[in-house]
């Protein structure tokens, strides 16, 4: 498509941006943008909108039935059915006619969640398993931090999400079994949860990983001298 065409076709969207009913039911839904980020596609007044990043009403502009220009991705989609696994997607339009078709971002299942939806709910046992699923794809994914999820624990203490903060920390112990950080984040939460004997027996996991410790060290022989 040339520019003047390309150009015609975006100013004519504006003032068509009707879509079937068909296409709003097979449409509609959340899209895996990453391993742990959606894009979600809802219609208002039979109008495409799109939530990602943070952006709640993004409007493609129409370029015909199955095709819109998103400004805040720079990018041309498609709404495609992936015959492979019959699973519906978001494709980005290849910017040369010679790339091969990528199916994108998959539509979630109705019940599906990612891993962060999963903490959210307080569904650990689901939440482990998708970041373990995701460890095994690929051990880099930013979703799978240790430095993140750390964080996300220490939230939950400093609120007094006692189970919430435990619950994280033993997912990074899943997820970073080598790591003496992980053993210590658990043993300072059990620690403030009055639990001490357990918490000992994590610091000393910390120690045997990184003899360094001084902090878990300190806290063991201060215990030790009052038993």
């Amino acid at each position: 498509m040339s520019l003047i065409a390309f150009i015609l076709a975006l100013t004519f969207s504006c003032g068509n941006n009707n879509n079937s009913e068909e296409f709003i039911q097979k449409t509609s839904g959340r899209y895996l943008y990453n391993s742990n980020e959606l894009i979600t596609v809802y219609f208002k007044n039979n109008t495409l909108l799109l939530e990602w990043r943070g952006a709640m009403a993004i409007q493609p502009l129409k370029i015909d039935d199955n095709t819109f220009f998103v400004k805040e991705m720079n990018e041309k989609i498609k709404f495609l059915n992936n015959p492979e696994n019959n699973k519906n997607y978001i494709v980005l339009v290849p910017k040369d006619n010679n790339e091969e078709l990528q199916y994108n971002f998959r539509k979630l299942d109705v019940n599906e969640k990612i891993a962060s939806e999963y903490l959210s709910n307080n569904e650990f046992k689901k939440a482990l398993d998708t970041y373990l699923t995701i460890q095994k794809k690929d051990s880099l994914d930013p979703a799978i931090n240790e430095r993140d999820l750390n964080y996300l624990g220490y939230k939950a203490l400093k609120n007094k999400n006692m189970d919430e903060a435990l619950q994280i920390f033993k997912i990074n112990i899943k997820l970073y079994p080598n790591s003496s950080n992980v053993y210590d984040s658990y043993a300072d939460a059990l620690k403030r949860n009055g639990d001490t004997i357990k918490a000992i027996s994590y610091y000393k996991k910390s120690i045997a990983i990184d003899s360094g410790n001084r902090d878990a060290k300190r806290f063991i022989e201060k215990y030790d001298k009052k038993n």
